[in-house]
């Protein structure tokens, strides 16, 4: 399977800085929908990390379902997860099957991908990048 190139966007108030990965995102849209003074996906930047408090950041980051969007303390940048981090499994009502923890993808034609902070995976068979999510199940009203 060919990797796709890796986009990694930070984001910085000073305080915190707000990790953006692309390619993770499954596009269940928690984050514009519920803090559009920060996350704007049509205007570039689309993080305006001055748009809110450090906390109130925090908070919507938090309940990013695919680990697209994470953020470090500057004072104290998060490490990776270690070898010992339970791996915890979120099924979200009408999107993905979210592993976050360390995992290994043994994919279709047998080759393996290692991801270290999560994965989202496709539950609507509709995705394009199985087993992956691409967001497909908002366009096919995927419910389950």
């Amino acid at each position: 399977m060919e990797e796709k190139k890796k986009i990694r966007r930070e984001y910085t108030n000073g305080e915190i800085t707000v990790v953006w990965k692309p390619e993770k995102c499954t596009h269940v849209s928690f984050c514009w929908k519920e803090l559009p003074e920060v996350f704007d996906p049509k205007k570039r930047p689309w993080v305006n990390i001055k748009g809110e408090t450090s906390a109130r950041i925090i908070e919507q980051v938090e309940r990013c379902p695919s680990g697209a969007l994470t953020y470090y303390r500057n004072d104290q940048k998060t490490q990776e997860k270690s070898e010992e981090t339970p791996t915890q499994v979120v099924v979200h009502k009408g999107g993905p099957l979210v592993l976050d923890g360390n995992l290994s993808v043994k994919l279709g034609d047998g080759s393996h991908v290692r991801m270290i902070d999560g994965a989202a995976f496709c539950r609507c068979g509709q995705s394009k990048n199985q087993p992956f999510c691409d967001g497909a199940h908002i366009k096919a009203k995927f419910d389950k």
